[in-house]
């Protein structure tokens, strides 16, 4: 008996066992389709957009701006002279004018925006209310307050606007582009070709876009963008404005589903300025800059292909920092940096006069230095310095003729007093230099970051690039004042 009784129990103790690891399995098999599923749904299209429509809808408005555009003045278009018709068109026009002239006429244009404080502010486009006499808001409650404008960048195209409302607003808030992602669902809402409210809804197909300016940083979306739509807000699932419409991409004026909302990263900045200045007040750091490339890397010893390369310091606060053309920024503010357009952008986000470490790269080491920033735009337009030097020497190198610049030379060309270095009198086109851009005209100023006064002086430095061991060497060269480094190979 005692046999079958325990194995009885054994049976028993394994029943109770699989039992265990059966909910054990299915506890993990819970868990891990949890974890698989939240992802999914995050990615999810919702159900409807009709909440999120509802909930933001009283903050977005529809933005009218009027102005007075000045009559043609001339002889009669409508009619040319000796047409049966002359007559009838002069007795129409005379009864327009009433003997004062061509009166001036009133021109209307539509745009959209967003409320985003009870107490009146609105983010629109600049284009929307550039130039305007008068500009009307309309709420979605079909009221309507004139508006006056706080304060325009032209450059992001971004310009706020303030109404003096009798109670408080309804309003929406920003959200963090930064963490968009591609493929994220978003919803634009405005005023598209004049048709009152409207919503469209797609996905976020590319990060980072730039059109034309220095600070841009579009958001692309396929979500339905048109004319009247400028200004509006690019909302997340979260009713957060992340990015502003501004332009779209058309062959044909409507939509395409290319459409393109500055991000919230750049509007944020700009607002918080134009609201408490009435103007942008962006941090500037005195450098001319190009992004480094793989050649470039290789011929200063850099590590890895990253930074900023200074290609002209003029006087400003890098200068007086002690930075010089040849270094690579490798980091801002404690920041690295990636390219150029990631430090243009990270430099104007900075306060005007804050003191920061800027760490560069030079002569194979890197070093901090301390610069305190000036603004950008009582900078703009500065000239950047030269320095002079003279004697005349010809010599072909690197598929390039070039010359030693002399005064009479200098004011042949109409290069700028102290211009020196060597004149690219001609480039072989079949060259390196001729594949990167060097042409007939251009200036050579620097070679492995060493002034050049003769053509030797360029030899010398291919001579000592090779005996390095380097297969290039990098040139700072101008064109109409405008430095760029070049890496041309000096491998034999």
């Amino acid at each position: 008996m005692k046999p079958q009784v325990l194995a009885l129990a054994q049976s028993r103790r394994s029943a109770a066992a699989r039992s265990l690891e059966a909910v054990a399995a299915l506890v993990m098999a819970l868990a891990l389709a949890l974890a698989l599923m939240l992802p999914t749904m995050a990615r999810a299209a919702p159900d409807s957009f009709a909440d999120l429509a509802e909930r933001v809808s009283p903050a977005v408005v529809n933005i009218t701006t009027s102005t007075m555009v000045a009559a043609p003045g001339g002889p009669n278009p409508m009619a040319p002279e000796g047409s049966p018709f002359e007559d009838f068109f002069r007795d129409f026009l005379d009864r327009q004018n009433r003997g004062d002239g061509p009166r001036p006429r009133r021109s209307q244009a539509l745009g959209s925006g967003f409320v985003i404080s009870e107490d009146g502010y609105i983010v629109t486009n600049n284009h929307v209310i550039e130039g305007a006499d008068e500009i009307t808001i309309e709420f979605y409650s079909g009221a309507t307050l004139p508006a006056k404008v706080v304060g325009t960048d032209p450059n992001t195209d971004i310009a706020l606007l303030k109404v003096e409302a009798d109670a408080p607003l309804p309003f929406v808030t920003f959200g963090d582009s930064d963490i968009v992602r591609v493929g994220d669902w978003v919803m634009a809402m405005g005023n598209p070709l004049g048709q009152g409210f409207s919503v469209s809804a797609g996905i976020v197909s590319a990060r980072g876009r730039a059109l034309s300016g220095s600070f841009d940083d579009y958001i692309q979306t396929d979500a339905a963008i048109n004319r009247g739509n400028s200004g509006g807000p690019l909302f997340n699932m979260a009713g957060e404005v992340i990015g502003v419409n501004t332009a779209i991409l058309s062959p044909n004026g409507g939509s395409i589903g290319i459409g393109f909302a500055m991000s919230s990263a750049v509007v944020t900045q700009v607002v918080d300025q134009l609201r408490q200045f009435g103007e942008t007040r962006r941090g500037w750091l005195g450098v001319r800059i190009q992004d480094v490339t793989p050649e470039i890397a290789e011929a200063l010893g850099l590590p890895k292909v990253a930074g900023a390369l200074v290609t002209d310091v003029p006087d400003g606060p890098s200068a007086r920092a002690g930075m010089q053309a040849g270094d690579v920024i490798l980091s801002f503010d404690g920041v690295e940096v990636v390219d150029t357009r990631d430090l243009v952008r990270r430099v104007a986000a900075t306060a005007v006069g804050k003191s920061v470490r800027v760490l560069v790269f030079r002569d194979g080491a890197t070093q901090t230095l301390t610069v305190v920033l000036g603004r950008r735009e009582e900078a703009e337009g500065a000239a950047a310095p030269g320095t002079g030097a003279e004697p005349p020497a010809v010599a072909d190198v690197l598929g390039m003729t070039l010359v030693q610049i002399t005064p009479d030379l200098r004011a042949e060309r109409g290069l700028a007093a102290g211009v020196s270095g060597l004149l690219v009198q001609q480039v072989d086109e079949g060259s390196e230099a001729f594949a990167k851009g060097i042409r007939a005209g251009d200036v050579i100023t620097e070679a492995g970051q060493q002034k050049l006064e003769t053509p030797a002086d360029l030899e010398a430095r291919i001579a000592e690039a090779r005996d390095a061991g380097r297969r290039s060497l990098l040139l700072l060269v101008r064109r109409d004042g405008e430095p760029r480094f070049v890496a041309l190979s000096v491998a034999e």
